[in-house]
């Protein structure tokens, strides 16, 4: 079942999510944003953590996209085409380290240890 249901999201797999992959990839473009940028550390604690220990130089570029796409979407513009082109939506910078503290906390609360942090909305 589960082989069933990674081959229907696969883009290489299935056309529906080919497409749906190449106009996520667009409008991120449209934007500079990359996928990641989108994980919201309000909602999830864990990619409050994982952000925390990422250096510093990848958080602060992750911001100025954030800002750039908010002040292109304010003034309904894009990037220009050619800054377009060099955008690269689904690289990955965040990934690997929020697998890491999933795989902690889950180890944490296996062992019976105290949480990292608190799970509290704001």
């Amino acid at each position: 079942m589960a082989s069933l249901l990674q081959s229907f999201i696969d883009p290489k797999k299935n056309w529906l999510a080919a497409l749906h992959m190449k106009s996520l990839s667009r409008r991120l473009r449209n934007y500079g944003l990359r996928y990641d940028d989108l994980y919201d550390p309000y909602y999830d604690l864990d990619v409050k953590e994982a952000l925390n220990r990422l250096p510093k130089e990848i958080v602060e570029a992750r911001h100025q996209r954030l800002k750039r796409a908010i002040d292109l979407s304010m003034k309904h513009e894009y990037l220009p085409q050619d800054l377009q082109a060099m955008q690269t939506p689904f690289r990955s910078y965040l990934q690997e380290m929020l697998a890491y503290v999933k795989r902690e906390r889950a180890e944490r609360e296996a062992l019976g240890g105290l949480p990292l942090y608190q799970r509290t909305l704001p």
